[in-house]
This record gives structure tokens, sequence and C-alpha cells, in this order.
């Protein structure tokens, strides 16, 4: 049954439900920051990284629901907290867009064909910045080189494959994979 309700899920709801610790349909600040140091963020990074996540997309996630100090995030209404500035790799309604994720190494993967560097990363996110818009520009400098950092190679790389499973939601069980199995 979970498979079949994993299939009705758009790409952008599979892409936060990592976060989504106990599977409830909300992700709650602690879960937030149990899913940040899953994938191998710092203490410090995964604490600001829950602050700020949560405060800032619970609203957009609960429309016409009263304010809630425990800062839930329902991942049914997650495409209400897409922001602007962004790639476009997921559409208004939260689906995989496949031409604008081939875009962005078409247009900014210029040391490897199948991969971005700090620097090509940097050109992309500067290449989406609309005008006056302030939470889309922090945004997404919070996203991608948050991303870079638990997902660069050895040759300081961020591979095709690792982008396109961020979109999936399959990079951070990927990543909490590697890091249970270098503990044991």
């Amino acid at each position: 049954m979970e498979n079949r309700q994993e299939e009705a899920l758009t790409h952008l709801q599979r892409h936060v439900m990592f976060f989504d610790r106990n599977k409830d349909g909300f992700i709650y600040p602690f879960e937030t920051f149990q899913g940040c140091r899953a994938i191998g963020m710092g203490l410090v990074q995964s604490s600001l990284a829950s602050v700020i996540v949560n405060v800032l997309l619970s609203h957009k996630t609960r429309p016409g629901k009263p304010f809630s100090l425990w800062f839930p995030i329902e991942v049914k209404n997650i495409k209400f907290a897409k922001h602007t500035s962004d790639s476009g790799v997921f559409d208004k309604e939260g689906r995989f867009v496949e031409e604008k994720f081939e875009l962005i190494f078409a247009k900014h993967a210029l040391t490897h064909p199948n991969a971005l560097t700090r620097k090509e990363i940097g050109a992309f996110m500067k290449a989406n910045r609309q005008r006056n818009d302030l939470y889309g520009w922090i945004s997404a400098f919070g996203e991608w080189p948050m991303l870079y950092n638990v997902a660069k190679d050895k040759d300081g790389l961020l591979r095709k494959e690792m982008v396109r499973g961020v979109f999936d939601g399959s990079l951070f069980e990927r990543l909490e994979e590697e890091r249970t199995l270098k503990k044991n």
C-alpha cells in the first residue's frame, strides 16, 4: 500500500518526504533536524536549517489554518511553498520537468557535461535570480550550496545523477544509507 501511495506523490512531495521521519504527512522542526543530520549536515547547520525551513514554509503549506507554534509543514501542500528564482525543474503542481533539468547542465555544466562545479552552481543561481526577489534568492542560496556540500564527489563535482536524486527524493535516502554504512 505504501508503494501505491508513494506513486501518487508528486516529485516535489517525494523530495520532502524524507524529512517526514514518522510518515504522518507533516514535517516538524525536529524531523527536519533529524533528516539534515541523517544526510551529513553538521549540528549547527542542521539546527539552523530546521528553524529556518519550518518557519518559512509552515504557513505556506497550511492555507486557511491558524498559526501553529509547532511550525508543521504539510507534505500534501508543499507545492504552495515553491519559491521563485529557482531552476523551474518543479512545475507549479510539483511535477518534475525533464527539459528544465537537462537545461541546468546544458547551460551551466561547462567544465564537465554531467556535473557542476561550485563556481558553476554560483553562476546557475545568479542566472535564475528574478528582480526584487530576495526570498527566492535566499532560498536558492540555502539549497544549492547545501546540496553541493553534502553530495559533491571527491573531485568537488556535483554529479547529474546526484542532482536528479535530490529532485526525486532518492538522494537523501542514499546519503543516509552511506552514512549508516560508514558508521558500522
